[in-house]
This record gives C-alpha cells, sequence and structure tokens, in this order.
C-alpha cells in the first residue's frame, strides 16, 4: 500500500509541475519582433477589456465547435476581394485601403483598440497569419498574433465556449491607415523577373503542389521553379512557432538560406 502511495503522490507530483511549466509564459525575446505576438496568458488576462477586439479566423464550422470567449468570426477573407471566384482578376486580394476602413469600422476598430487574431491552424490554412499580414501592411500598429493560436491557448485549459459574439459596429475614435506597404509583398511582375534568380517557397499542402484544385485553385501545379515547404513545418505540435535556431536550421538545410538572403514565400 505504502508503495502505492508513493506511487500516486509522484504521479499527481509530476502533473503539477507539467500543468505549472505549461502555464509560463514563453520567453519571446529570441525573435526579432516579440511585438507581433501575444502570450495566451496576457490575452486571457485581457478577456473583457473594452479595448480588446478578438477576432477568430476559423471556418464556420470549427469556430461554431469552440473559441475564445468574446472572439468575433471573420475567416480567411473578410479583408480580402470575393466578388467573382477565384480565378477572376483581383480575386483574393487584399481590399483597397478605401474599402478596408469600413471594413474595420464594422468590428468596431480604431487606433485605441487591441486587435488579436488567431486561428486552430491545424484545422485550416493559418487564416490569422494572413489577416495580421494585411493589416500591418495598412499601417496597424495595434495588431497581435496569439502565439500558438487556438491549439495552445485550448491545452492551458482556458475556457472555450460556442456562444457567437456579433461584432460591434462603430465610428468613435480616429482610425488611422496608409497605402500597402510594399516591402511586406512581392508583385506579380517582381516574382515572375526574379524567377531562376531568387528562390521562389511554395508553402501550401503537397497536393496542391503537384496540382490538386481541392482548395478552388483555377489551376492545378505551382510557379515554375518554385520549392516547397508546407507551412507547417515550422511549427511545434502544439501550434507555436519553432525556435528563430530551429527556423534558421530548417532553411539552411533545406534550402541553403542564411538571414541575410532574399526569398519569396506563396
Amino acid at each position: 500500500m505504502k508503495h502505492v502511495l508513493m506511487r500516486t503522490w509522484l504521479a499527481m507530483f509530476v502533473l503539477v509541475i507539467s500543468v505549472a511549466a505549461w502555464a509560463e509564459e514563453p520567453d519571446l525575446s529570441g525573435f526579432l519582433h516579440p511585438e507581433y505576438f501575444i502570450t495566451p496568458q496576457k490575452l486571457h488576462s485581457m478577456l473583457g477589456d473594452p479595448k480588446l477586439v478578438l477576432l477568430d479566423g476559423n471556418n464556420p464550422k470549427v469556430y461554431g465547435k469552440g473559441h475564445i470567449p468574446g472572439a468575433v468570426h471573420v475567416g480567411f477573407h473578410f479583408f480580402s476581394k470575393t466578388v467573382g471566384k477565384p480565378g477572376d482578376p483581383g480575386w483574393g486580394t487584399s481590399l483597397p485601403i478605401e474599402e478596408l476602413g469600413p471594413k474595420l469600422r464594422e468590428l468596431g476598430i480604431n487606433d485605441d483598440s487591441i486587435v488579436v487574431l488567431y486561428s486552430d491552424m491545424f484545422k485550416g490554412p493559418g487564416a490569422d497569419g494572413r489577416n495580421f499580414w494585411q493589416l500591418r501592411m495598412a499601417g496597424m500598429k495595434n495588431v497581435k498574433l496569439l502565439y500558438g493560436g487556438l491549439p495552445l491557448y485550448s491545452s492551458l485549459g482556458y475556457e472555450l465556449t460556442r456562444e457567437v459574439t456579433k461584432p460591434s459596429p462603430s465610428d468613435e475614435g480616429a482610425l488611422t491607415l496608409h497605402d500597402y506597404d510594399r516591402s511586406w509583398y512581392a508583385t506579380m511582375d517582381q516574382v515572375h523577373e526574379s524567377l531562376g534568380v531568387e528562390l521562389l517557397i511554395d508553402t501550401r499542402t503537397k497536393k496542391e503542389f503537384d496540382g490538386s484544385t481541392n482548395a478552388g485553385e483555377p489551376r492545378g501545379g505551382h510557379i515554375a521553379g518554385a520549392k516547397w515547404m508546407l507551412w507547417l513545418d515550422i511549427l511545434n505540435k502544439d501550434g507555436s512557432p519553432r525556435s528563430p535556431e530551429e527556423i534558421r536550421s530548417i532553411m539552411k538545410d533545406r534550402f541553403a538560406l542564411t538571414p541575410e538572403d532574399s526569398f519569396t514565400v506563396y
């Protein structure tokens, strides 16, 4: 009986230590821009803050099965042109700045808002990353990605809900946007001109790279000369990004790339 009690106590001790380790905030200091992230712990402490605008980038079914309390569903193309069908000129590209402003107002966003984006990257294409990219390109500094997304947040035991949160449109407060920062993207002409000179990496699924059109592509295949790497390869199993050292090692081993090299991903 004594040995059984000892083993039980030891198991409970290990469990408590493991939970405590999970509860520690991750160290983001090694990233070039740690300010782009917000930790699950920090976000949880902010729930209910009137300045917080929490946006869920999952597809509607995933959102409906459980999301962070207070999160408004936006999905993948909320900030993109969706008139027509995939393959039509301009379809899926970022909204013009003059149209982006009203979309942000629909969500009650202004310069004082703290906008946090997240998704479950294992159940979708990582729309939070796309949404973050679009808003940062437009000059918004008050936008953050949830470190580890929904997988890490929920693994810490934080509550999820199925209650739908409707956006709170508002025209109050200033909303400052500027033309899209060209250093954040490459044009089709730039990509075409750099073929064979600069590395191009296709980060979609292997099936899409090989020709599948299941995701709505008008034509199958990939850009000539592009190399393949699944975007999830630089994430840990809990949804958090791998360390900067690991990412540098992956890029060096696969593509002989260093942080000083220029390359394009799509």
